[in-house]
């Protein structure tokens, strides 16, 4: 008996993971993450990655194809899930502003940006100063706070229309 569908995207997107992380980080990029969902007989495969320093349309394209050609190599595979048989359409993107802040390179990368994240049960807003081996620095309405990785909860960045020190007319 087959796997049920929500089983069989679950053992699809491990093995995407697996076969695309090693893809990606070698152009250079991070995977963040891998969806897999029923799209009428195709499936959908939607492919997150990121970069310091942002991603660019045509760094979305490069992955687009490396990506793509490694899905059309796995589908000849017998091994591959069949969750990744037949049809597909493929998303390849960057993560949007609300993306939770969960790992250490999250973190860098929202450097100076504002910040809502929970520390010890309790919601706390600041700005990101810096994120090291220790943990995230930011910056409180009573001054630097230093929230050690374990201490912190998901971050999530707040929208600004106008951040400090952006757009300043001289």
């Amino acid at each position: 008996m087959p796997p049920a569908p929500a089983a069989a995207h679950a053992q699809a997107r491990e093995h995407l993971l697996q076969l695309l992380e090693p893809i990606v980080a070698g152009a250079g990029y991070d995977l963040e993450d891998v969806t897999v969902t029923s799209a009428g007989r195709r499936s959908l495969i939607r492919v997150t990655v990121d970069a310091d320093g942002g991603i660019d349309l045509d760094a979305v394209a490069e992955v687009s194809r490396l990506v793509s050609d490694a899905l059309d190599a796995d589908a000849e595979d017998p091994g591959s899930p069949r969750a990744l048989a037949g049809a597909y359409v493929l998303e390849v993107s960057s993560p949007g502003v609300d993306r939770p802040l969960t790992e250490p390179r999250h973190w860098r990368r929202a450097s100076g940006r504002l910040v809502q994240v929970e520390v010890e049960g309790r919601p706390v807003v600041g700005r990101v100063v810096e994120a090291d081996d220790a943990g995230v620095r930011l910056e409180l309405e009573r001054g630097p706070h230093v929230i050690a990785w374990n201490d912190l909860g998901r971050g999530k960045v707040q929208v600004e229309f106008n951040r400090p020190g952006d757009g300043e007319e001289d």
